[in-house]
């Protein structure tokens, strides 16, 4: 944007004059035809679109030909410097609000400046163009008291044409929405096709001239509220109150007001001349007609005053009684720009303050970011420095302000100011942070892949434990916390696989040690609640979903406990994995979306160049993906969500056949994490049918006989990679003081398991490599979870991890090692979903080169619910071919549903 002083082409700046969603105006000097002018700068979100700024352009060809006395005019479309801007016709006066706000005017002054704005209405319609944003700040008075309409049909150029409801059509939402006691400026002008986001016609300003017209005789706004709810209310349902009109308001101007503001647009006056030719005929205007109304209107509120006293008793007695009448509901729908679509994830949030929505969503090129649209804005925005390398973006959250998000980049947790500046860093993330919440302390807490909660300070450092994982109740994930208003207490999910992963909403305190948190359940769901407080008493509301109805639990806020029964809110509300369609502000704004539910993931098979090549298996929630050793089949773990209760079984997955999966397992619980014999003929896999923590068992592949224990403890096991030879099994140990440990099972003889590494950090996902030399594994040592090497001694005496060598493949963040059959690569996923190879030179001692990435993996949405440990993807012996799994639905393409006021829609 340009600074004062700054000569752009033949324009001087001398000042800026203006700032909203549709640019910056700035006042210059015409240096070659010596005038003032107005320059109105274009976003940059919007002059980076061609499509839409060709159409802009075809739109203000059609807006420079509007020449008209009572039009402020366009003199043209410029660009310099990559800048795009307007050269608009500069007018000198005060606007009509300007006017208003000073005085009442007279029933002269009335006829005379409306007559105008009606003359300059006929000219444009008659052009086939419509303002859709009249109101008394875009109508300028000059010194000759001339009528100057400004902003004519910028409304509709700078509009999205793809959207299926025009948004320029849509009420302009406004800083008075989160602002009780503010009356509301737009909104107050919008007709009621405009306000339930219906398509207008040039009715729409015959409606919004009835507004200026009933505003400049009364004084005071035909709709208005002290909340933008009561104000769309009006609109929609309500009328004006007739009986402030003065009682010298001409009969014709009655007429005319009542055709203006007619709801149904059938009855409207349908041109500008009809308004004229009513103005032109009022006759018989006497000097009272000239008196000041403000007299007048003086007079009717002390009428009222004295009225109001003499019932006062009365009427205290009588709404003292009675409930009072709740402010109704108002639905609006938004849909997206045609220059981006929702990612398949759905994440977004409403800000605190109820004036911005912050989603995910794929640009024209792919490219998945943060998008922010300010509900007063006609367009969305892309915030620079979200974008998503892996093409999955987990729930982010908003600070208690309104002016920051925060969000997961991919190994690191970053918060971006909505204005546009460049993101900052406030701490390493060792693996995904889904959800998370902000207080006004500035105390962040988020969550931690298989692990409990963290908190770090919204100014960055080191973070630190804030919840443990229960081993007892075989809890895997803690997630989606929300701070409660007193700024210390929070809600949060817990998973328990003893529960068969249902979510339970517990309670936390800032103020207790992690292993203090304790176990305060105070609701079950399969998906994620948002908290909204309440500000005129101690009862907020746990949103949450029922199937596919939005409930609003009250809670107890100064009890710390729920207070009743749900209430219902709105049905047909979608969800994604574990993240429900909905949000809500602080101040009664609630936004959701529809949508298909249960989306899962399918096993697909890509290139080594990432391109996908054939699909496997059906859709649905994955336990692990194990291929057996010659590629044919795979082992995976899936939950049948059509079985009630829903166990997960192992099914094997035949290639060659391309059948449908037969089913292996047929224990209660959780059955999953399955490894192959290096001939195939045999799987361990881990099961915990018998008492809640997963032992392992074995099963010949061919399925011909019953599975048999093979290593049962009080710990949790998972196994990870079966030797070349045969003669040993790699397994995680879940110790709660140790975290993963790496623990070797051999095959052969009476020898019992042995400890291969066991450290106070989590080491899991081990495998040998093909030789039998080395073991690949997952470890969070460093702070986030890492590939390291260590050298394998088959002697257990000598197979001491502290005195052998290690060695860190991985630069930045890595899990799930695999070796190629030749041991001379080994893979990885990074951070950001990119699979990487890193070259190992085959011999006594080792070496690896530097890590570098083949393809981008497709989202790895089994993260949602699958155990820390359990493997998700595999690729073959040669390296040629990935086992990984694809987002099996679309995203859907419904619009978001905003609703203000939403508390009204609450009911038993």
């Amino acid at each position: 944007m340009p600074e004062i002083g700054q000569t752009v082409s033949h324009y001087r700046i001398v000042e800026k004059i203006g700032q909203g969603g549709m640019g910056e105006v700035y006042l210059a000097d015409d240096t070659t035809l010596d005038r003032k002018v107005a320059l109105k700068f274009l976003p940059e979100v919007f002059t980076g679109d061609p499509e839409r700024m060709a159409r802009f352009e075809r739109e203000a060809k059609l807006l420079a030909s509007l020449n008209h006395p009572n039009i402020a005019g366009i003199y043209g479309l410029e660009q310099i410097d990559g800048n795009r801007f307007l050269v608009l016709e500069y007018v000198e006066g005060e606007t009509l609000q300007a006017r208003l706000s000073k005085r009442v005017l007279s029933l002269d002054d009335v006829l005379a400046l409306c007559r105008q704005i009606a003359e300059g209405l006929e000219a444009a319609h008659e052009k086939g163009v419509i303002h859709r944003d009249l109101k008394p700040a875009n109508v300028m008075i000059t010194a000759e008291e001339k009528v100057k309409i400004l902003d004519f049909g910028l409304a509709k150029a700078l509009a999205d044409e793809s959207q299926r409801v025009d948004l320029s059509d849509s009420p302009t939402i406004t800083d008075a929405m989160t602002r009780p006691g503010v009356v509301l400026g737009t909104a107050a002008y919008m007709s009621p096709e405009q306000a339930k986001g219906k398509r207008v016609d040039k009715r729409a300003d015959i409606w919004a001239f009835g507004c200026i017209l009933y505003e400049c005789l009364t004084g005071k706004k035909a709709f208005q509220g002290e909340t933008v709810t009561e104000t769309l209310a009006s609109v929609i349902r309500g009328e004006p109150d007739w009986n402030a009109l003065p009682n010298i308001t001409p009969q014709n101007i009655r007429f005319l007001l009542r055709r203006c503001l007619e709801k149904e647009r059938s009855r409207r006056f349908r041109d500008a001349a009809d308004v004229q030719i009513e103005i032109e005929e009022t006759r018989d205007i006497g000097e009272t007609a000239k008196t000041e109304l403000k007299w007048r209107s003086w007079l009717a509120w002390s009428v009222a005053a004295v009225f109001m006293l003499a019932s006062a008793a009365l009427s205290f007695i009588y709404f003292n009684s009675k409930s009072p009448i709740p402010a109704e509901f108002i639905q609006l729908k938004i849909t997206l720009p045609d220059n981006a679509s929702l990612s398949p994830e759905g994440s977004f949030a409403v800000s605190p303050d109820g004036r911005c929505l912050a989603f995910a969503a794929l640009d024209t090129n792919g490219v998945n970011r943060i998008w922010i649209r300010e509900l007063d804005s006609l367009v969305a925005r892309p915030l620079p420095g979200t974008e998503s390398k892996s093409n999955y973006i987990p729930p982010f959250f908003w600070s208690p302000d309104s002016r920051f998000i925060a969000f997961d980049a991919g190994g690191i947790l970053k918060k971006v100011e909505i204005s546009g500046r460049p993101p900052v860093e406030i701490c390493d993330l060792p693996s995904y942070a889904i959800g998370g919440t902000w207080n006004r302390d500035g105390v962040i807490i988020y969550p931690t892949l298989g692990g409990g909660l963290m908190h770090v300070s919204e100014t960055g450092g080191a973070a630190t434990p804030l919840t443990k994982l229960n081993e007892e109740r075989q809890e895997f994930y803690h997630l989606y916390p929300t701070f409660l208003p007193d700024g210390r207490h929070f809600l949060y999910m817990s998973i328990s696989l003893d529960k068969g992963g249902i979510f339970f909403l517990c309670l936390g305190s800032l103020d207790a040690k992690p292993e203090e948190q304790g176990f305060k359940p105070l609701m079950e769901t399969i998906l994620k609640t948002d908290y909204v407080p309440s500000h005129v008493s101690d009862q907020g509301h746990i949103l949450f979903l029922r199937e596919q109805t939005l409930m609003a639990q009250p809670f107890d806020e100064k009890q710390l406990k729920l207070d009743g029964e749900p209430l219902f809110v709105a049905d047909q509300v979608g969800s994604f994995m574990s993240f429900g369609f909905f949000s809500a502000s602080t101040n009664g704004v609630l936004v959701y979306k529809s949508g298909v539910t249960n989306q899962w993931n399918r096993p697909t098979w890509f290139d080594r160049q990432g391109n996908p090549l054939s699909t496997a298996g059906e859709s649905g929630q994955y336990y692990g993906l194990t291929l057996s050793p010659d590629g044919t089949q795979a082992a995976v773990g899936w939950r049948n969500m059509a079985q009630v209760p829903s166990f997960t079984d192992i099914y094997l997955l035949d290639f060659a056949r391309d059948t449908n999966a037969r089913r292996f397992t047929f224990g209660e619980g959780l059955n999953s994490v399955a490894v192959w014999s290096p001939d195939g003929s045999s799987i361990i896999f881990a099961s915990d049918r018998d008492g809640g923590v997963a032992n392992l068992y074995q099963k010949l592949s061919s399925g011909i006989e019953n599975e048999r224990l093979l290593v049962e403890s009080n710990e949790s096991k998972y196994p990870s990679s079966w030797s070349s030879d045969g003669r040993f099994v790699l397994f995680t140990v879940e110790n709660p003081k140790t975290k993963g440990d790496l623990w070797v099972l051999p095959m052969e003889g009476d020898q019992e398991p042995w400890e291969f590494l066991d450290t106070e950090f989590n080491e899991i996902e081990g495998r040998f490599s093909e030789n039998m030399h080395w073991i690949a594994y997952q470890s969070d040592e460093s702070g986030r979870n890492e590939i390291y090497v260590r050298g394998f001694s088959q002697d257990p005496e000598e197979a001491s991890t502290k005195t052998g060598g290690r060695w860190q493949i991985s630069k930045g963040g890595g899990t799930g090692p695999r070796w190629s059959r030749d041991d001379k690569e080994l893979y990885y996923h990074d951070p950001n979903g990119t699979i990487m190879v890193a070259e190992i030179t085959p011999g006594l001692a080792f070496r690896s080169g530097t890590p570098k990435p083949l393809f981008q993996a497709p989202p790895d949405l089994s993260i949602f619910f699958t155990l820390s440990d359990a493997p998700v993807w595999d690729v073959t012996a040669d390296g040629n071919r990935f086992l990984l799994q694809e987002l099996a639905v679309e995203s859907s393409s419904e619009p978001f549903t905003i609703v203000l006021n939403w508390t009204s829609l609450m009911k038993q």
